[in-house]
């Protein structure tokens, strides 16, 4: 059975979760780069068997595409030809970075641990995929 990974695509950093092999819990994995976030993918699908990707959706609050939008789709056609056997997925990422926020500070992180772009970007792509893995239940 494999997993399903999800990714908060931007310009500078891409969050990547990783769920547990039974599809229920989301699991925070790393943070690359756009430029090696492909090469990267490579190893990972092979290495935890992953048959689905959840990639967040840049949409403004009244549900519009935005310039990021642009950037996710080309993303996502990228990801497509490389990996034609594997179900790409796009979610609405709306608010997630507010939430990844808010669960930093509940969490206790320190300030300066939470003004770390990176630790936002990991913990939106977790609640990216804990969000799918809610709903397909």
């Amino acid at each position: 059975m494999g997993r399903i990974l999800a990714i908060d695509y931007g310009l500078k950093r891409c969050g990547v979760a990783i769920s547990d092999p039974l599809k229920i819990i989301a699991n925070a994995y790393n943070v690359y780069s756009p430029n090696e976030i492909i090469q990267e993918l490579e190893k990972i699908i092979k290495e935890k068997e992953i048959d689905a990707i959840v990639v967040g959706y840049p949409i403004n609050m009244k549900g519009e595409k935005t310039s990021t939008t642009l950037l996710v789709d080309k993303f996502i056609d990228e990801l497509k030809k490389k990996f034609p056997n594997i179900a790409i997925k796009k979610l609405d990422e709306r608010l997630t970075s507010k939430m990844a926020q808010q669960t930093l500070i509940l969490a206790g992180t320190k300030k300066s641990d939470r003004q770390k772009k990176s630790n936002t970007d990991l913990i939106s792509a977790t609640i990216l995929l804990q969000n799918y893995l809610d709903m397909k239940r």
